[in-house]
C-alpha cells in the first residue's frame, strides 16, 4: 500500500471513528453559544482567545467521563444515578435542566429565525422559526439513528466557515498569537461575567447526558463489546469533536473581536446582530458564512438538546428510549422531544428577548453544573459502577479543576445578581 493510500485508509477509520463525540462537541457551537462568543470579542477584542485553550482539557475531562460511564453500564447518565443516588437529586436535576434546556431551544430557534430573516429578508423570521422547528421535529421523529447521526455528523462541516473569515477580513495576527497564548486578566464585573458566561456555554449540563446517552445508542446499533480499543476510539471522537467545538469558539471571537471591536460595536446582543454588523465591515462573503454557520449549528443543537431531555425523562422514569426506536415504541421519549421543542417556539411568541432566555439558562446551567459534575466524579470513581474503567489520575485532577471553576463561576454569578 502506498504513502496516500495509508493516509486515505488512516483518514477514512478516524472519520468513521467519529460519532457521538464528534456530535457533541459540535453542538455546543450553538446559536446560543455564538451570541456568547459573539459578545466576548466584541466587548474584548481579543483578550479572551486565551479562553478557547484553556476549557480544552476542562470540556475534555467531563465528556470522556460521560462516555466512559455510558459505555461501561450502557445506562444514560440519568439512570446510573437513578440506580445509584437518591430520588431527590433526581427531581433536583431535572428541575433545572427542563427549563433551562427549554429556554436554550428557544434561544436557538430565535436565532435561526432571525438569521434565516437576513438571509431572505422578505420571509419574516416566525416563519422560518416554525419552518426549522417542524423540519428538525420531522427529521427526529420519522429518521432512523444510522440516519440522524450521519446527517449530524456531516452538519458539523457547516462550523469549518467561522476558521475562514478571519482570513477574509484584516487582522492582526501578531495580536492574536499574543492574547492566544498570554491570558490576560482584568477585574471588571463585566470581564468576569463574560468568563463566566463562556464557561457556562462551553461546559454546559445538557452535553453530560447526551454524551452519555449516545454513546449507548452507538454501543447497541454496532453491537460493541467494551474493550480498550473502544474505550480508546471513544477519546479520540471527543477530543477532535471538542479541538473542532473551540477552535470555532476561538475564531468566532477572533472575527468579531478583530471586525466589531475595532469599529467600535462592543454591544452584540444576538447571532443576527453580529452577522449583520459584520457586513459592510468584512463584507459579503464574511456575512453569509457566518449567517450559515449559526443555520448549521443550530439544526445540529436543537436536536441535541431536545433530545437530551427525552434521554432524561425516559431513564427517569423507565420509559423505551433511542433514536433507533420508532415513534409507537418509544412514546414518551419522542413526546417530550415533540413538547420540547413545541415550547422553544412558543417561547418565541410570548416576547421574551432571546437575550434574556440566554441569561436566564445561563443562570439555571450555572446552578446545576457543579452538582452534576460532582456525580460525575463520584461515578467515575466508583468500582462497583464502573469496575476497571475508573477514573484516572489525570482525568480526576482535571476534574476537579473543572467543578472548582465551574463552583466559582456560579457563585460570582449569584453575587453580580445581588449586587445589582
Amino acid at each position: 500500500m502506498s504513502i496516500p493510500q495509508k493516509l486515505k485508509a488512516k483518514l477514512l477509520r478516524t472519520w468513521n471513528a467519529l460519532g457521538p463525540g464528534l456530535i457533541t462537541g459540535a453542538s455546543d457551537d450553538d446559536p446560543s453559544g455564538i451570541a456568547t462568543y459573539s459578545q466576548a470579542g466584541a466587548k474584548f477584542g481579543t483578550k479572551l482567545l486565551w479562553t478557547a485553550i484553556a476549557t480544552y482539557p476542562l470540556m475534555i475531562a467531563i465528556q470522556e467521563m460521560c462516555a466512559k460511564i455510558g459505555l461501561i453500564t450502557n445506562k444514560g447518565l440519568m439512570g446510573v444515578i437513578k440506580t445509584h443516588y437518591s430520588k431527590k437529586v433526581l427531581y433536583l436535576i431535572l428541575l433545572v435542566s427542563f427549563p433551562s434546556i427549554i429556554l436554550n431551544v428557544g434561544a436557538d430557534i430565535a436565532g435561526m429565525g432571525a438569521v434565516g430573516n437576513l438571509i431572505f429578508p422578505k420571509v419574516p423570521a416566525f416563519i422560518f422559526s416554525i419552518v426549522f422547528t417542524v423540519s428538525l421535529l420531522y427529521a427526529t421523529i420519522f429518521w432512523n439513528y444510522k440516519r440522524i447521526s450521519y446527517i449530524l455528523k456531516w452538519l458539523c462541516i457547516t462550523l469549518f466557515g467561522y476558521l475562514i473569515i478571519p482570513f477574509i477580513a484584516d487582522t492582526d495576527w501578531r495580536q492574536t498569537i499574543r492574547s492566544t497564548f498570554l491570558p490576560s486578566f482584568e477585574m471588571d464585573t463585566n470581564y468576569l461575567m463574560t468568563l463566566v458566561g463562556i464557561l457556562g456555554t462551553t461546559i454546559s449540563p445538557y452535553l453530560f447526558f447526551w454524551q452519555a446517552s449516545m454513546e449507548v445508542e452507538e454501543e447497541n446499533q454496532k453491537h460493541l463489546v467494551v474493550d480498550k480499543t473502544i474505550i480508546s476510539d471513544m477519546k479520540m471522537d471527543i477530543r477532535i469533536g471538542l479541538l473542532l467545538t473551540n477552535l470555532v469558539f476561538y475564531f468566532i471571537i477572533l472575527t468579531t473581536g478583530t471586525v466589531l471591536y475595532k469599529a467600535g460595536i462592543f454591544q452584540i446582543d444576538t447571532v443576527d446582530q453580529a452577522a449583520l454588523a459584520l457586513k459592510p465591515l468584512a463584507g459579503d462573503a464574511s456575512y453569509i458564512l457566518f449567517a450559515i454557520g449559526v443555520l448549521g449549528t443550530g439544526a445540529l443543537a436543537i436536536p441535541v438538546l431536545a433530545g437530551s431531555l427525552s434521554y432524561m425523562m425516559s431513564e427517569l422514569f423507565g420509559w423505551e428510549e433511542g433514536l433507533d426506536k420508532k415513534f409507537l415504541e418509544a412514546k414518551g421519549f419522542y413526546i417530550t422531544l415533540i413538547i420540547s421543542m413545541t415550547l422553544g417556539l412558543i417561547i418565541n411568541f410570548t416576547g421574551i428577548s432571546p437575550v434574556k432566555m440566554l441569561f436566564y439558562t445561563a443562570v439555571l446551567y450555572g446552578v446545576i453544573a457543579p452538582v452534576l459534575i460532582a456525580l460525575i466524579l463520584h461515578i467515575s470513581n466508583n468500582k462497583k459502577i464502573m469496575g476497571e474503567y475508573t477514573n484516572s489520575r489525570w482525568l480526576n485532577i482535571t476534574g476537579f479543576i473543572t467543578l472548582v471553576l465551574m463552583t466559582v463561576a456560579a457563585g460570582l454569578m449569584i453575587y453580580s445578581e445581588i449586587k445589582k
